[in-house]
């Protein structure tokens, strides 16, 4: 009935879905349950994800709790942020950018402890389904992938909860019954759907936010903050040398307080259907307008143009799950030679929900007050040259427009 299974390493939260998955696996595959947790910084306690792992008969050794959040940050995000990636144009990409970064761990385990098949909790709706399988298959492309939301019949909340009942896996209360919307966080953002947000017509309860505080009760002063970058990233906040997940946690708290990063968005998923969600990044939301502030000072202006065609590109091969592909690869390498000067100071101003870039310093700036003054330039700049450049790009219009008179 089903592929023989020796061990299989399981992304695991301790949550319901995955505490049901373990037990699931155990039973269906006969098989012997690896689990993975990430810390991710999504700010909750994950040692008791060990403790439920080992009570439902993981040994000791086969539970993996691990630290990445500063290999998140460094090698995912702000790789992804000197790209300036918006999917649809809106989406900081909070999830999709998490989603590498946990099968590569994964595929590590796995080889580590001689397991022949990896499984994650997504269901088979969502986009993340196809996001850890295309990672998995990247880096061991013979591997064994179990994902139970397609396989079993416990299809609804009530019957996870009915399974976890009748298998003494620990409930938590607030799992009881219908939970209001579904969570995912880490370090860049929360991300909440279903239920409650499913009518894209009503508005979100204000419950649902999680890390900003309503831009209505920010702050009525403003807060202004500096951020320094070197070669693209992000290194120092408010002239205090800080590393990746430092600066991005940093970011983070002067988003909440100021209520910066609420996203209420409508998204066409991978798999064809349409979503709505809810997205909370505040540090990523202010770190992305300072880079882009950054760029305008150092970026010349073809670079700039180009970066801006490939954004869209990019953003939607990570949300697709395209990470490990080599045409992102390929963009990387482009945008990361376009962050060679990208170095200075940007100040930024924030108030009530918003981010404004309102001062930037590079040594590599290509702005020349010389050139660009209303006053005497002194000859920096010939504005007689200006004549031929118009008449020159003028050309082909003057001769369409002689032509149809």
């Amino acid at each position: 009935m089903t592929d023989q299974i020796n061990r299989v390493v399981l992304a695991y939260s301790g949550g319901l879905d995955t505490s049901v998955i373990l037990k699931w696996l155990q039973q269906t595959y006969n098989c012997e349950v690896v689990t993975f947790t990430a810390d991710l910084g999504q700010g909750e306690e994950l040692e008791p994800a060990r403790a439920k792992a080992e009570m439902m008969g993981v040994k000791p050794e086969h539970i993996f709790v691990d630290d990445l959040r500063e290999e998140f940050v460094r090698d995912y995000v702000f790789p992804m942020m000197r790209s300036n990636a918006l999917y649809e144009g809106l989406y900081l990409l909070g999830t999709s950018i998490a989603r590498p970064l946990i099968a590569k761990r994964q595929i590590e385990i796995a080889k580590m402890v001689g397991a022949d098949a990896v499984s994650h909790g997504a269901t088979g709706k969502g986009n993340d389904q196809v996001r850890f399988e295309l990672g998995y298959y990247a880096l061991s492309p013979d591997i064994k992938v179990i994902a139970p939301w397609r396989e079993w019949d416990l299809t609804s909340r009530t019957k996870l909860i009915e399974f976890a009942e009748q298998h003494q896996i620990p409930v938590s209360k607030d799992k009881r019954g219908q939970a209001p919307f579904s969570t995912d966080a880490n370090m860049l953002h929360t991300s909440s759907e279903g239920l409650v947000l499913e009518n894209p017509w009503d508005e979100v309860p204000d419950y649902v936010y999680s890390r900003t505080v309503n831009p209505e009760d920010a702050p009525d002063t403003p807060e202004y903050i500096t951020i320094d970058f070197e070669r693209g990233d992000g290194v120092a906040i408010n002239g205090e040398g800080m590393s990746p997940a430092t600066l991005l946690s940093t970011l983070n708290e002067y988003g909440r307080r100021h209520g910066i990063g609420r996203l209420d968005l409508v998204e066409n998923r991978f798999v064809g259907m349409k979503s709505r969600g809810m997205y909370e990044t505040p540090g990523g939301t202010i770190y992305h307008l300072a880079h882009r502030g950054i760029e305008q000072l150092t970026l010349d202006r073809g670079a700039a143009h180009l970066k801006d065609e490939l954004a869209p590109r990019y953003a939607e091969l990570i949300y697709n799950g395209f990470w490990f592909s080599p045409e992102r690869e390929m963009l990387q390498a482009a945008i990361d030679h376009s962050q060679e000067k990208v170095s200075g100071t940007v100040r930024l101003k924030l108030y009530k929900g918003g981010v404004y870039v309102v001062g930037r310093k590079s040594p590599n700036s290509l702005y020349s007050e010389k050139v660009v003054t209303f006053e005497d330039d002194q000859g920096a700049y010939d504005q007689r040259d200006a004549a031929g450049f118009i008449k020159l790009n003028a050309l082909r219009l003057r001769l369409l427009g002689r032509r149809d008179q």
